[in-house]
């Protein structure tokens, strides 16, 4: 189907003055006569090259924990900033000793006191997949070694799919994908854990939405909420946007169809054992305040543990996501997708009691879709990679016997690093909600919502503010929370007062 609004594709080179200065690198920014289309090197298949690239430069980042660092000595993984969870879970969690996640209880040596799998059921069962794909015995390389290869090799599957999804969401910016696949704190991240399938999966579920199939966008959206908490919230920026638009049939397949892809995964383990089906949700549960939250300078500063941060943190979220609706609702022009997207899932990263390094992973492919500027992208970028160095010296300042590393001061500083970073990028977004005519996708564009499929130039039927024809008219009736479509004829009696204005704020 041919885009109503088709638009010659855009070259960052030209209308981004970093990549411009970046691109001197490899000859300097494509002149007028360059090709942007045809032939076999298209921006899909180049994007996809750089991605496998940039995660094998992940691999080999990885490589002095792989030969020794995850295995002898308390610090080397630290030092070497090249810690991952997989090899260690490959034994402690069962899956060299061949026990069956969520049905087979973990002994207390191997687990140290986690007697189930603590992951999402789509999760459990991609490491139970990698694990049969891993050679046994006591060959060298060792089998957790092996384990953490056929993850990584599996993973990059994963990274090639939302860097291709990213850039086939906006037909006329293919380029925006390169941000995804040049994104250092990917490539330092990847392979520390799984979080990985569930940002392929949520890239695939926004592919889909953007071509207009709510039901392959719902089986999508319950499949990546099987394998990580998050992806859920996207509900979220769906209903408002669908709520302005009037779009409630395809929010309430999109619905239905996460909900019923979501029980068609988890119900068989639910049913057959539920003690280990629930562990995930009973450990997020009683994790108490952990690493790179804010939460945790408070603690630290107090000298104290905070009781009831779920609460706390909940409270936030709340009042977060309420000014969040407010700002979709009240904005002179309705939100892009992944603009609400980007700015819900940020909020539940900032606010959470526990921010581990490979969570960037679930940011990147949306704060691209968001806000494709190199600048801003990466201002916070850099703020999340000084973020992954800090934790790691502050784990081996905690591990080492002569403390050497990153103290609890400089730690917090690394954490408010991140923090402010990821505020920034927020802010930046808002201000183009606010202000649409910052926005790098609509800004002299006649598109107004690339990957919004249904929702791409739907006029608006429910709103939280007067339209600028409404204002303009002082003796038109003003019906508020209708569109101007739906608003009644002009009375010949005098209006009634009008309440002012909302004002919103998303932090």
């Amino acid at each position: 189907m041919v885009h109503p609004n088709p638009r010659t594709a855009v070259r960052p080179t030209v209308q981004d003055e970093v990549a411009a200065a970046g691109s001197e690198l490899i000859g300097g920014p494509a002149g007028r006569r360059a090709i942007s289309v045809g032939g076999w090197w298209t921006p899909v298949r180049v994007i996809a090259l750089v991605m496998i690239g940039m995660f094998a430069l992940g691999m080999v980042q990885k490589a002095p924990c792989y030969n020794s660092g995850w295995f002898r000595g308390p610090t080397d993984q630290y030092t070497h900033a090249c810690y991952s969870d997989i090899p260690h879970l490959y034994h402690g969690r069962g899956f060299a000793d061949g026990l069956t996640p969520y049905f087979d209880r973990i002994p207390a040596e191997l687990s140290g006191g986690m007697e189930y799998l603590e992951y999402p059921v789509l999760t459990g069962l991609f490491m139970e997949v990698a694990a049969w794909l891993t050679p046994g015995g006591t060959s060298d390389p060792s089998p957790a070694q092996l384990y953490w290869v056929v993850n990584a090799g599996l993973l990059m599957i994963c990274a090639v799919v939302i860097a291709v999804c990213v850039t086939r969401m906006h037909r006329a910016r293919p380029w925006d994908g390169l941000l995804v696949a040049l994104a250092p704190a990917l490539t330092l991240t990847a392979t520390i854990n799984w979080d990985l399938l569930a940002g392929a999966l949520t890239c695939a579920a926004l592919l889909m939405w953007s071509r207009g199939r709510p039901v392959a966008t719902g089986l999508l959206l319950g499949l990546a909420t099987a394998a990580k908490l998050y992806p859920v919230l996207l509900l979220g920026p769906l209903l408002l946007l669908c709520w302005r638009a009037g779009r409630w049939r395809e929010f309430a397949a999109t619905t239905a169809a996460a909900a019923g892809a979501w029980l068609a995964v988890n119900l068989p383990v639910l049913l057959a054992a539920r003690d280990g089906w629930a562990k995930f949700y009973t450990f997020s549960e009683e994790r108490p305040v952990d690493f790179g939250s804010f939460w945790l300078i408070i603690s630290q500063r107090a000298d104290t543990p905070i009781d009831d941060v779920n609460l706390y943190a909940t409270t936030l979220m709340v009042i977060g996501c309420a000014a969040i609706a407010v700002l979709a609702l009240t904005a002179p022009r309705r939100p892009r997708l992944a603009q609400l997207v980007f700015l819900v899932v940020a909020l539940f990263v900032v606010t959470n009691k526990v921010y581990s390094p490979q969570y960037v992973l679930w940011l990147i492919p949306l704060a691209v879709l968001a806000r494709p500027r190199w600048r801003d992208f990466l201002i916070w970028q850099g703020c999340e990679v000084l973020y992954y160095l800090g934790i790691w010296m502050y784990l081996a300042y905690l591990n080492g016997e002569d403390q050497q590393g990153l103290s609890p001061g400089g730690y917090q500083l690394a954490i408010l690093l991140h923090l402010l970073g990821t505020l920034y990028l927020c802010g930046m977004v808002v201000r183009d909600v606010l202000r649409p005519e910052y926005d790098p996708i609509r800004r002299d564009s006649p598109v107004d919502d690339p990957g919004g499929g249904v929702l791409d130039g739907a006029p608006d039927v429910f709103t939280l503010r007067r339209t600028h024809e409404q204002k303009a008219a002082p003796t038109a009736f003003v019906d508020w929370g209708v569109s101007e479509r739906t608003l009644p004829a002009p009375a010949a009696s005098p209006r009634p007062p009008s309440p002012p204005d909302d004002v919103s704020r998303e932090t």
